[in-house]
């Protein structure tokens, strides 16, 4: 089986020889794993074919360090677009350092990976307990954030030349695909520069990871534009609120949503296609039976029904058409020309809910994932992420973090759940 075949092994600098300063921890040995698999079929199917179960290094301190924190200067970056917990986990990273290690030196590279770029002349901040001690309060990121990819050996050159040993990446799929070309130029240069990623993407889409930060956030924040669109409905006479949340490829928080709030009577999502024909029929009938509809869709949903816009952003990202107007002319088209009159109000939260503070569980799960990140770079570990399965915290190579995406199955209890929730056909 593909899963008795995965590879978790973390790139290591070299053996841990200092002591770590920590005291009155749990330290963790570098042979305690998490499980990847908890189906018995796939655990029997490794076993029987003479395999180890695939599993996690388990994330934490350890007793040895590589790292000398008394000549250590650090590094962070945070790339792509705005998600809540940007702040907090630039603040763990540098109390950590700071306070558990002793490490005096962090540098905040400006506007992504720009930062590191010569040519773009933006001067890095020097971070301490007093600078990032309030920023957890706002959203957004004080090192501000960018999209595209800046030439690798450049920015290798800049961290040569500032004398930084580790270097934190907050970011998404591309983010983290840049940080795997920096490993592979330092390690053809045979440097001992350790690169630590934390997975931002608000979408939860990265693969071997269960919840990514941000994620809870946007699915409570976005209760305000769902009951509001709902009120909208009920107000008027066939009325139709459609609500547009984020999700580009994986239509997690749209689900998730639909299941929080319990007012949502469709739930479109980019992995579950649809016809307009069949969608606008199933509303009709939606709207003759109870009169009035909630919809919301996820921004990736039903981009075979548009005609695509040309082109890739900066990211590299192909771009989508906006499925939340094109819903919302083709519903008012449809109904003019049956006859029937309907108000629909059409709600677009992304960017609101993309630049709120994180709400309390983002921002523990931001806390953690920052100290575990600093404790596997003091340990040497690199080229990885730092993930979260069967509530552990783990490490996760950077190769498997991006070797895919993590997306709803149709099939699954997931989605069943959703069309329970909603009572809306499976096939539209």
């Amino acid at each position: 089986m593909e899963e008795c075949n995965l590879d978790f092994r973390i790139e290591t600098l070299g053996e841990c020889r200092i002591p770590s300063p920590l005291t009155g921890v749990c330290f963790v040995r570098d042979d305690e794993r998490v499980a990847y698999g908890s189906n018995p079929k796939q655990i029997k199917a490794c076993l029987d074919v003479g395999v180890e179960i695939p599993s996690f290094e388990v994330a934490g301190p350890r007793r040895h360090i590589y790292f000398d924190p008394s000549k250590l200067k650090a590094g962070i970056v945070t790339c792509g677009g705005l998600c809540p917990g940007l702040n907090d986990a630039i603040r763990a990273i540098v109390m950590s350092l700071f306070h558990h290690y002793g490490v005096r030196t962090v540098f905040g590279f400006r506007y992504g990976y720009e930062g590191l770029s010569p040519g773009h002349r933006h001067t890095p901040l020097e971070l301490t307990p007093d600078s990032v001690r309030d920023i957890h309060e706002r959203g957004g990121t004080i090192l501000g954030s960018s999209r595209g990819p800046q030439d690798v050996s450049e920015m290798i050159d800049t961290l040569e030349r500032m004398n930084v040993g580790l270097l934190f990446t907050i970011g998404g799929d591309g983010t983290l695909r840049g940080t795997q070309a920096m490993a592979e130029e330092i390690r053809q240069r045979n440097l001992k520069i350790g690169l630590i990623g934390i997975p931002k993407t608000i979408d939860n889409d990265i693969p071997f990871v269960e919840e990514s930060f941000g994620f809870e956030t946007a699915v409570t924040e976005s209760r305000t534009a769902i009951y509001s669109a709902r009120s909208e409905a009920d107000g008027a006479r066939n009325g139709i609120g459609l609500v547009k949340l984020m999700g580009r490829h994986s239509g997690f928080i749209a689900a998730y949503a639909t299941l929080a709030n319990s007012v949502v009577n469709f739930c479109l999502i980019p992995e579950v296609p649809f016809t307009l024909d069949g969608f606008l029929a199933a509303l009709r009938e939606r709207l003759e039976k109870r009169g009035h509809a909630v919809i919301v869709v996820g921004e990736g949903a039903g981009q075979d029904l548009m005609e695509q816009m040309n082109g890739r952003d900066a990211s590299g990202n192909i771009r989508l058409g906006d499925i939340g107007v094109f819903l919302r002319d083709r519903i008012r088209e449809h109904f003019q020309q049956v006859g029937l009159e309907v108000t629909l109000k059409y709600i677009d939260p992304s960017y609101t809910i993309r630049s709120m503070q994180a709400n309390s569980r983002d921002s523990v799960f931001c806390l953690l994932l920052g100290h575990n990140a600093v404790h596997a770079a003091m340990a040497g570990r690199t080229n990885m992420v730092v993930g979260f399965w069967k509530n552990e915290y783990t490490h996760l190579p950077i190769r498997l973090a991006v070797s895919g995406r993590k997306q709803i199955d149709p099939k699954g209890r997931l989605w069943t759940g959703v069309l329970t929730a909603t009572g809306q056909p499976r096939g539209m």
